[in-house]
């Protein structure tokens, strides 16, 4: 069965491996889901992620973090822009959820980056998803 949209399917299967505390989600692997794995791994969301060479595709091993006490990190995990309806936003438009304590995931010509580096590099670009 063809995916139509990979990201989406990403998002959901991190939320609900979240809300079933598991420690690893597996998901498939592409160019974007790669780049999303890395920002949220670079802003402290998840331990990290390796990918794995199945023959094919290939999938990417995600390894969730928790806090000291167990609680949850990523609280909700939102899909902006969807294949019916692309969002792009200017530099200066790009949300910061919670007054900063979240972020935004940002598709830019320079790859894909928070809501934070894309203000330093002064890039816009199609908004994926916000974490808080």
């Amino acid at each position: 069965m063809s995916m139509s949209d990979p990201i989406a399917d990403m998002l959901t299967r991190i939320r609900n491996t979240v809300r079933n505390r598991g420690k690893h989600v597996t998901v498939l692997n592409s160019k974007v889901c790669r780049g999303i794995a890395d920002v949220l791994k670079s802003e402290g969301y998840i331990n990290g992620y390796e990918v794995i060479d199945d023959g094919r595709q290939g999938k990417i091993h995600i390894s969730l973090k928790y806090g000291p006490r167990g609680e949850t990190l990523i609280h909700s995990l939102d899909r902006a822009s969807k294949p019916g309806r692309r969002l792009y936003k200017k530099v200066d438009e790009i949300p910061s959820p919670v007054q900063g304590l979240g972020i935004s995931i940002v598709s830019t010509s320079s790859g894909v980056l928070s809501d934070r580096a894309c203000r330093e590099k002064k890039v816009g670009g199609e908004l994926l998803c916000t974490v808080v």
